[in-house]
């Protein structure tokens, strides 16, 4: 029975390590490795460069005073569509207190002289109905008496004009009421009732009450990377998305290539504008920021592969092409137009072949 025992647990142990061996070598033994291949299609391919930037309105205008004070009312919010010639606001003038001394004290003096120059026009007149004196004499006080009328009432209205803005002779507060220049949406009201605003002048560019522009007409502001702006010109077609409307896109057309770069993070950029075909459905509001596709190179309906799958051979470029089931060659091709993704095929390939991929299964 010992002996039975014996032999069992001695048949168990060779086929465990019979077993152990199997596996061992079954692991060891490298699996066949089978390619995926492609095969090409028809794309048309585009080449382009991105430009960001926002749309901006082709006219907008800066409504400013023409006189200092203080904003009396505002009749306008930003939104408001407005003419040209409509009032914006009102100011109220607070007059300079040194002008308004030497304004006063001008009226006075005026008065003083034209007082004088009435006592003597109406001696002068005596004299003359009496025969006493000659014409001559009596138009020169005539002419006196006239001048200080006139000194006074333009003392009276540079007085107003200093107090109110306004003289009784114009009827009109021209200066105090600020009218729109342009027709226009409202954009913007930087103001409020109360605020103190200053005039523009040729040494203040002055307080902007609002800013006015014409929303009819909106221009793309971007900037492109010196390595691609040799590449566009004046009348190119951009196709626009904007953040703010999904799923739109807009045609613009290049306008304006900046002469000049401006350095940025390294980067020399030139500023582009380009006019926006806006549509009738969609309303856009000046600020949205946009990306600009502008087409650099294009090519419809061709042969194409996925630029991953060739390769490069000095100055050659070849794929392996599939002649029997897992069995590869080099083919040498020519290749065309890029969009970084797809490459076209110019020659060298047909629909029907097979290319190695870069995937490989087990």
């Amino acid at each position: 029975m010992k002996t039975f025992f014996k032999i069992l647990i001695g048949i168990i142990l060779i086929g465990a390590f019979g077993y152990t061996l199997f596996y061992l070598f079954q692991k060891s033994q490298t699996k066949p490795v089978v390619y995926t291949t492609a095969s090409p299609f028809t794309e048309t391919i585009i080449k382009k460069t991105v430009a960001t930037g926002s749309i901006v309105p082709r006219k907008e205008i800066a409504i400013k005073p023409m006189v200092s004070g203080i904003i009396d009312a505002l009749y306008v919010e930003p939104g408001d569509f407005v003419k040209k010639g409509d009032l914006i606001a009102k100011v109220r003038i607070i007059p300079n207190m040194l002008n308004l001394n030497n304004a006063e004290s001008r009226l006075e003096q005026a008065k003083i002289s034209l007082n004088n120059a009435v006592a003597d026009f109406n001696r002068q007149k005596e004299l003359y109905e009496k025969d006493v004196i000659a014409e001559a004499e009596f138009e020169d006080a005539d002419i006196a008496f006239r001048q200080a009328k006139q000194e006074v009432k333009a003392a009276e209205n540079n007085l107003q004009l200093i107090k109110e803005g306004q003289t009784k002779t114009t009827g009109e507060t021209t200066n105090t009421l600020i009218r729109s220049t342009i027709d226009g949406m409202v954009l913007d009201v930087p103001v409020q009732e109360g605020n103190s605003v200053i005039e523009a002048n040729t040494f203040n560019e002055g307080t902007t009450i609002s800013n006015v522009a014409d929303m009819g007409e909106m221009i793309f502001e971007g900037k492109v990377d010196e390595t691609e702006v040799g590449k566009i010109s004046e009348g190119m077609e951009l196709i626009l998305t904007i953040g703010a409307i999904e799923d739109v896109s807009f045609i613009a057309i290049l306008e304006h290539i900046s002469p000049k770069g401006i350095e940025e993070n390294g980067a020399i950029q030139f500023e582009i504008k380009a006019a926006v075909e806006l549509k009738s459905d969609q309303f856009v509001r000046a600020g949205y920021s946009a990306n600009a596709d502008i087409v650099l190179e294009r090519v419809d309906s061709v042969m194409t592969i996925q630029e991953s799958l060739i390769h490069f051979e000095d100055d050659s470029v070849y794929v392996e092409i599939e002649t029997e089931p897992q069995m590869f060659e080099k083919r040498y091709i020519k290749t065309g137009l890029s969009d970084g993704i797809n490459i076209q095929i110019v020659e060298g390939l047909t629909k029907e072949d097979k290319i190695k991929s870069g995937t490989i299964q087990e």
